[in-house]
């Protein structure tokens, strides 16, 4: 029977599936295996083909690993997924153990074992550090061929996905992809390299204009391409993806080969140095190009940086899609405040109509990703998805926290609100301003050239230190261009990273408080990196961020003695610019809402 993994699936899969692979294990003479939630493409969303770690296991989440030994097994997640790994897996089969304790508990496998890997789901980087733990303990890493996960899911595996390939139009990327592959066939030459070989889906769709569809909320292609300094490049697809438009959008100067060709394509680079970035490509290339005499140039994918600082137009693109998006959160959060006050509909009930706003707006591609929607303690667990047994209603007294956003072919948005359930409490409103300061020090921050994210997030974080509060997760992602809700290279954090923010880059600013078994406080946009201007009286020009999410703040819970004048006039200003952009699209046209743009004008208004 075909299977499909969210949060509803089968608990009982280590008691099916762990006698299944132990028996491939023995065969291939290992006496464990690692096993990762990331595929061959290092992706964070994945295809069900590539489910790996949840066909082993049940556990469903975005990020996490499993060891499985002859005796025993474990799965590792970070702090977002602890909930959800106990209710997911068997305790009597896994341990449930903090990612970061990965390397330790590896150290403590038997002596004289032999863990198995799959070389084309670790990055040379992720692979070394295990190395060195597997090695402390007196074991060995052994590559397999082929993988055991997938003989032993056998003819029940999903198939890979083969949706097609479609052009991404100039007017939406604002760059030609001829022009793109020059300026990185000047980047390959300046790492000192002959040609690169890119296994990121989201540079293939930015590299040469291409959109997909093989992975969930994400229009991503599944393929890889070999770039010449020059230039010329080689995709390697699926052929069942390859539509007719296709070849003669790549142009004669693109070599359009099937994924099948992709070893004999690595082999033929024999004697050529070759950029690859060792964070997110898999060992297994690194292994191949090797073997077949290639020089290795390590470097970060020559596209990371391009893509991430958006052009003009993908900036343009960006702020038309989140009015329209603000346009759907604006007649859905008059909704939250008017029919459902009453109704109290379920958090299933809440995700639909959210959506159905969404859809409304007649551009909407897909959802970012899976729409949260939690309802008291529900909405104090940051990743949770309101799925089956779990879900709750809306409740009198409480908190609705609702994290969503759209693709739409000129932008991807990311937002998130919450609302009062009744009127709020005194408790709420305090720390839901104190989440608000948090999120304004982040939006009005000015920085030098050369300042990274890491530098920045204690800024959003300092008012809540300062009443002894904190949240356990990232100020801020990157995120696309009708790409990935999630990008890197930046990123605000705790977490030390080098990149420096730089002028287009797309983050959200998202503080939090959570406050477990009761509810939980998020408040997120998405901004901008501008070009440093000077500060009138200073002495070097600064970067900033223009906001490009437009949705208005719950009045309700803003405790005003609590904000300064300074973060008055910054929430004031905001919500004038939220009126002035999204009240025209719910007076006429396909949005249009009378009633939501009566109720916007009351929320918009200045705080007194």
């Amino acid at each position: 029977m075909r299977q499909t993994f969210d949060e509803t699936t089968d608990p009982s899969f280590g008691a099916k599936h762990l006698p299944l692979l132990r028996a491939e294990m023995k065969k291939q003479g290992l006496d464990g295996l690692l096993v990762l939630h990331e595929d061959e493409h290092q992706n964070e969303y994945l295809p069900d083909a590539n489910e790996r770690l949840a066909w082993v296991s049940g556990f469903t989440g975005s990020a996490g690993a499993g060891v499985v030994l002859m005796d025993r097994a474990a799965v590792f997640v970070d702090g977002r997924y602890t909930v959800q790994v106990k209710a997911q897996t068997d305790e009597a089969l896994f341990e449930r153990v903090e990612l970061h304790k990965l390397t330790t508990w590896l150290e403590g496998v038997p002596a004289g074992s032999v863990i198995g890997y799959d070389p084309r789901l670790h990055s040379p980087d992720a692979l070394s550090t295990l190395r060195a733990a597997v090695e402390k303990a007196g074991a060995t890493l052994k590559p397999v061929e082929a993988n055991p996960i997938d003989l032993a899911w056998g003819a029940d595996r999903p198939a890979q996905p083969q949706a097609p390939v479609v052009p991404h139009d100039d007017r939406y990327s604002g760059e030609s992809a001829a022009s793109k592959r020059a300026r990185i066939g000047q980047a390959i030459a300046a790492k000192g390299a002959n040609v690169a070989v890119l296994t990121s889906p989201s540079s293939l769709a930015w590299l040469f204009n291409i959109r997909g569809g093989d992975v969930i909320r994400t229009p991503l292609p599944l393929g890889q391409a070999v770039v010449k300094a020059d230039g010329t490049a080689s995709v390697f697809l699926d052929p069942a993806k390859v539509t007719n438009e296709l070849p003669g959008w790549l142009g004669d100067a693109v070599a359009l080969e099937s994924h099948d060709a992709l070893p004999a394509a690595l082999d033929a680079l024999s004697g050529q140095k070759v950029l690859i970035d060792p964070a997110v490509t898999s060992a297994w290339y690194f292994d191949r190009l090797e073997a077949a005499g290639a020089t290795i140039v390590r470097g970060m994918d020559p596209c990371a940086l391009p893509r991430a600082q958006k052009n003009a137009v993908e900036i343009e693109g960006s702020r038309q899609a989140h009015i329209r998006d603000g346009a759907a959160l604006t007649r859905f959060l008059h909704w939250v405040d008017t029919k459902a006050q009453v109704e109290l509909p379920d958090e299933r009930g809440v995700v639909e109509a959210l959506e159905g706003f969404r859809e409304a707006t007649g551009m909407l591609k897909d959802l970012s990703f899976d729409t949260i929607a939690g309802v008291g303690g529900n909405g104090a667990l940051p990743h949770y998805k309101p799925v089956g047994a779990k879900i709750r209603k809306m409740e009198q007294g409480s908190l609705l926290l609702v994290d969503g956003g759209g693709q739409y072919l000129d932008g991807t948005t990311d937002v998130t609100r919450t609302m009062a359930i009744g009127e709020g409490t005194a408790d709420q409103r305090r720390m839901y301003t104190l989440v608000l300061k948090a999120h304004i020090a982040m939006a009005v921050i000015r920085f030098p050239t050369g300042t990274t994210g890491h530098q920045l997030d204690a800024i959003a974080r300092q008012p809540l230190w300062n009443a002894g509060f904190d949240y356990d997760h990232g100020t801020g992602h990157g995120v696309g261009s009708y790409l990935g809700v999630h990008e890197g290279p930046q990123r605000i954090a705790t977490a030390f990273n080098s990149q420096p923010l730089l002028t287009g880059m797309i983050l959200s600013n998202e503080p939090g408080y959570y406050r477990e078994g009761h509810w939980g406080i998020r408040i997120e946009t998405l901004q901008v990196v501008t070009a440093p201007e000077p500060i009138p009286g200073g002495e070097r020009p600064m970067h900033g961020f223009e906001q490009l999410t437009l949705a208005p703040l719950d009045r309700r819970l803003i405790d005003m003695a609590l904000l300064t004048v300074e973060e008055r006039a910054y929430v004031d200003a905001y919500h004038a610019e939220v009126l002035a952009k999204v009240g025209p699209l719910l007076a006429e046209g396909v949005q249009r809402d009378e009633a939501a743009l009566a109720w916007l004008k009351g929320q918009c208004a200045p705080l007194h």
